[in-house]
């Protein structure tokens, strides 16, 4: 790719693909699309049949793909990635076995194609369904995540779909191996190879390029940061659905109980703090604040979180540093927690809708009628009553996996599994009727 002045003004740079290399992705996307015909015509059986045998592969050998991932981890701590991303990145026995049971799950699920999902009759005798039908080829872009390389390639093909897969530098030849394994598993029942596809190359020249190739990929999810965000809604000619930022918050109720307050706000900010559900804004309601935020900052404290409070909390617990504006804000994605004391469950909320990211919310609290106002007031993908945040992943939920977490509202929100890999088809069934 290379960059050159725009002809509108002399400051304007526009992107202008290299010939060569644009072909090349041209190329491969063309093949995939090719191979999507297949996968949306292939029978259930015979997707299963691709899914369970990746499984087996990903079981078999999982050491093989731990040691190509410690190559993409020395290189990546030689470069000065922090620490949550590391864990993001890192892969084990554990991990890689997930993974595979991730893959048999999805293929456990109904398969979603052909699903009629309303009918009627006209009074004409028209008979009217909606179908599930496949969206054709779904492409994914993320950063640092290898599972999201077999959990995608493992959704797409269950909703009949051909996977496109643009991942980080850091994880490329994790990657790399990964895919391997998943296309000997799809050749091996039977489907092309290019139903599940890689672009190595992974320059940020490219990475624009494959948000464009509108003609080959029908939808586009992207999984990372701010800037891989900004940059697919500046730059995507191709439908996208937004994965967006996760600063997720956990309202512990003047009704709550506080032993299981404790137990949830902690696993939610401590599990897995470099994940998009994980909480990063913690609201305490002021009568209880005295007694709960002492415990709760001890229990972060233990847990190697520092704690940003503001006024009211640092008023009752030590070792909370002040908290600036932008930290109610932040998605952290690491060992820090923002904490707030309200007023109210309208003061909760209040907050949540000026600082939130339309990700998880939760309250813990005993009173039936503020979880019920809050689970009908809060604008979100997800919210939950007495549960962590950590509980807003495709798996937990039944979903077998997650393809990513849309925050918007059009098309899906939420956890995305196999469901939202598809889009309806109008079927009319007539005996010859016209229109008068």
């Amino acid at each position: 790719m290379t960059w050159r002045p725009s002809s509108c003004t002399a400051t304007t740079w526009c992107l202008y693909a290299d010939p060569v290399t644009a072909t090349a992705l041209e190329q491969l996307a063309g093949r995939v699309r090719a191979a999507a015909r297949v996968v949306a015509q292939s029978s259930s059986s015979v997707r299963d049949d691709a899914l369970m045998m990746a499984a087996d592969l990903l079981d078999e050998e999982w050491a093989s793909l731990v040691d190509i991932n410690q190559s993409d981890l020395v290189r990546a701590e030689s470069g000065g990635l922090a620490a949550p991303a590391q864990d993001r990145l890192r892969l084990n026995e554990a991990r890689v076995r997930a993974m595979a049971a991730g893959l048999r799950g999805v293929a456990a699920l109904a398969d979603p194609v052909g699903q009629v999902v309303e009918g009627w009759v006209r009074p004409n005798g028209l008979r009217v369904s909606r179908v599930r039908v496949p969206l054709g080829v779904v492409g994914v872009i993320y950063e640092n995540r290898p599972n999201v390389t077999s959990d995608a390639a493992g959704l797409c093909l269950k909703a009949g779909n051909a996977a496109f897969l643009r991942g980080s530098s850091s994880a490329l030849a994790t990657n790399r191996a990964t895919v391997a394994l998943l296309r000997r598993a799809v050749a091996k029942a039977g489907l092309p190879e290019d139903a599940v596809a890689l672009v190595e190359d992974t320059s940020h020249e490219t990475a624009l390029a494959f948000m464009r190739l509108r003609g080959y990929i029908d939808c586009l999810i992207p999984r990372g940061g701010p800037a891989l965000i900004d940059s697919l809604v500046e730059h995507a000619t191709v439908p996208y659905v937004l994965d967006g930022d996760g600063n997720c918050h956990v309202y512990v109720d003047a009704a709550a109980d506080l032993s299981m307050a404790l137990e949830v706000v902690v696993n939610a900010k401590i599990h897995r703090p470099g994940v998009c559900n994980a909480a990063e804004t913690i609201l305490v309601h002021a009568d209880v604040a005295g007694e709960f935020l002492p415990r709760l900052c001890g229990a972060l404290d233990a847990g190697g979180v520092e704690v940003r409070g503001d006024e009211r909390v640092r008023a009752v617990a030590t070792g909370a540093v002040a908290a600036e504006e932008r930290d109610f804000a932040t998605e952290f994605l690491g060992p820090t927690v923002a904490v707030a004391v309200v007023d109210d469950l309208d003061g909760a909320m209040a907050h949540i809708a000026r600082f939130g990211t339309g990700h998880s919310e939760a309250i813990v609290t005993g009173d039936v009628t503020a979880a019920d106002r809050f689970v009908a007031e809060v604008d979100a993908a997800a919210v939950l009553v007495n549960a962590s945040t950590r509980f807003i992943d495709g798996e937990q939920l039944g979903l077998g996996a997650e393809v990513g977490i849309s925050t918007q509202k059009l098309h899906a929100r939420g956890p995305m599994g196999v469901g939202e890999l598809t889009c309806l088809k109008w079927v009319v069934r007539g005996d010859g009727q016209v229109r008068a």
